[in-house]
């Protein structure tokens, strides 16, 4: 029996296991995260996979943080397994932990849910009003360059890292724009560019080959120059992100400051037309910190079992 409670960002699902996960060993989130498969594999994808999931979920375990100065480790999976970064899941988890009494939270204010995820330590600050969650701003891991212009399948492509590493490449390098429409031809792409880069040294995370590759391909449009665009994350193995992608618009924020050295706002849109805002709360090591404000609703709550008899076991995904 697995239960989960589910939410979605920006139209992004998000499902978090609250029991029936076996203990997945390790010192750190991240070494959890190398463990993962051999210990709990068979659950991400009971819940991943067709018929309880779909090619496009998303989800977490929850873990216990490095040390005590965090609320929560969370270790985030898709249909493909196991990624380092999730700021869709991190709003999520920050309306999860204030609304199920895992954090104390004023009726009216800022509460900090501190989590520790792959990539480091993130923060939710989740706003309340009246006792209701209204917003979520969440701060990211140091975020930066990696490369410019970097060859791909036809384009050229910009690299940078979010807590993931990304490569962004304007829709209309390809004659396209961030549109439903267009999804199938960005789908395609991503998956070519990806696979492109996958051995380029620009894939290689520079202090640890634990979060090296190319997790994702950002295509977006500027609809009013660096302050406001709209994008689409092609992410795993041809997985669509339906917000916004909270990691994906920290490497974009990365690229966008480095270019434009005047403090500014990001206005960040989907391709379901929900909506992220972001700016740079400060500067470290190679980078900034951004901060990225959403919000997130709770969809569901749900107990999941497998049948021991039944044929199609776990799942399958048909893509």
């Amino acid at each position: 029996m697995i239960s989960t409670i589910d939410y979605h960002t920006g139209g992004e699902p998000f499902r978090v296991v609250t029991g029936g996960v076996p203990d997945i060993p390790g010192r750190s989130v991240l070494d959890r995260r190398t463990n993962a498969r051999a210990a709990a594999d068979h659950v991400r994808r009971l819940l991943c996979h067709e018929p309880r999931g779909h090619a496009d979920m998303y989800g977490c375990f929850l873990v216990p943080p490095d040390d005590p100065g965090a609320h929560l480790g969370a270790l985030f999976w898709h249909k493909d397994g196991y990624s380092t970064a999730c700021g869709h899941g991190t709003i999520a988890l920050g309306v999860h932990a204030v609304r199920e009494g895992l954090v104390e939270a004023p009726a009216d204010g800022d509460t900090d849910v501190v989590i520790d995820v792959p990539s480091g330590r993130v923060t939710a600050r989740v706003r309340t009003e009246a006792g209701r969650v209204t917003s979520v701003t969440f701060r990211n891991v140091p975020s930066y360059v990696i490369a410019r212009g970097v060859p791909a399948n036809g384009v050229t492509a910009d690299v940078a890292y979010g807590g993931a590493i990304y490569a962004t490449v304007p829709a209309s390098a390809l004659g396209l724009s961030v549109t439903p429409g267009d999804l199938p031809a960005l789908i395609a792409h991503g998956r070519r560019i990806k696979a492109a880069l996958s051995d380029h040294p620009a894939s290689r995370h520079p202090d640890d080959e634990r979060l090296s590759g190319i997790y994702g391909v950002i295509f977006y449009d500027e609809l009013d120059g660096h302050r406001h665009q709209r994008n689409v994350t092609v992410f795993a193995d041809g997985e669509v992100d339906r917000s916004p992608c909270g990691s994906g618009t920290a490497a974009r924020l990365a690229l966008l400051a480095d270019e434009h050295k005047e403090p500014f706002t990001l206005i960040h849109d989907s391709v379901v037309g929900s909506r992220f805002t972001a700016r740079v709360a400060g500067r470290a090591g190679r980078g900034i910190v951004p901060e990225i404000e959403g919000m997130a609703y709770r969809t569901g709550r749900h107990v999941f079992e497998l049948d021991p008899d039944d044929p199609i076991g776990t799942g399958f995904v048909l893509r």
